[in-house]
């Protein structure tokens, strides 16, 4: 028997296919591998589209009146299920929240299309929020009594003057004096910035006077996701632990701002 031959036979047909066969077979393969790659992109998409939308959405931070506790161009992680089932913002917590009908007495108009872009974009943190969007620091919860300032120059909740260690530094609480109570199912919210944030002492004697709806409440921050040198868990502050509830709390007699108080600080449109 020429096994020889056999063998001979044997390593030819075990050969990489060469020529037409070949060049079919990798036009099959690619002619599956494209159209699943596409549908397994729109899949994740979709995927971190709705994971951004209900449960926790990346939101980049474009402006310096959170500062130091959030710088500018810190993309944080929002959680958007912190207030869905009957936990309520707290004194202390670091909110995004839509502006409209507090801040911002109307939408700004944008091309349909670009705003979908930029919607797209924002919701997985590569573009700035929508100029509605603001994220500030509850200060006062429905009920309060918010007040400034005492002889320490430090704010009054509720009668307790407040510590603030987020503060930026050199920035006074306040600069500018008020007296409210929060009315109920509303938040008074301040920047950590106080000399460079436009927050509710700038909109007291606007429409919505300056109080930002509960249910206009994106969610709270809980990480700092990017740069990596920021990683980190954002902190639940203590300054309020000493305040009590609002039950007691005299409505002020002028609950409005000084003139001219809003002088002096930059507007930072999502700050």
């Amino acid at each position: 028997m020429d096994t020889e031959a056999q063998h001979t036979e044997r390593d030819s047909s075990s050969q990489p296919l060469t020529g037409p066969e070949e060049k079919s077979r990798s036009a099959r393969f690619s002619g599956r591998f494209w159209p699943r790659a596409g549908v397994l992109a729109v899949v994740c998409v979709a995927v971190v589209l709705l994971v951004s939308h209900f449960v926790v959405q990346p939101f980049l931070i474009p402006s310096g009146s959170m500062e130091p506790t959030l710088r500018v161009g810190d993309r944080v992680l929002v959680d958007k299920l912190a207030y869905r089932f009957g936990s309520v913002p707290h004194r202390g917590d670091v909110v995004v929240f839509d502006g409209t009908g507090s801040f911002v007495q109307e939408k700004p108009r944008e091309n349909p299309v670009t705003g979908l872009l930029r919607g797209a974009a924002a919701a997985v943190g590569l573009a700035e929020p929508a100029g509605t969007d603001f994220v500030k620091r509850v200060i006062g919860v429905g009920g309060d009594r918010v007040v400034c300032c005492d002889e320490g120059g430090r704010v009054e909740v509720n009668g307790r003057a407040v510590d603030e260690p987020y503060v930026y530094a050199g920035d006074a609480p306040s600069r500018v004096p008020f007296d409210i109570v929060v009315p109920e199912g509303t938040l008074w919210v301040m920047g950590d910035h106080r000399d460079n944030s436009r927050d509710s002492r700038d909109h007291l004697g606007e429409p919505g006077g300056g109080v930002v709806p509960v249910d206009r409440v994106v969610g709270r921050v809980r990480w700092t996701a990017w740069p990596p040198g920021r990683w980190s868990a954002l902190r639940p502050t203590d300054a309020f632990e000493d305040v009590g509830g609002a039950a007691g709390a005299v409505p002020p007699p002028d609950a409005v701002r000084a003139p001219g108080s809003g002088q002096g600080r930059r507007d930072d449109a999502h700050g």
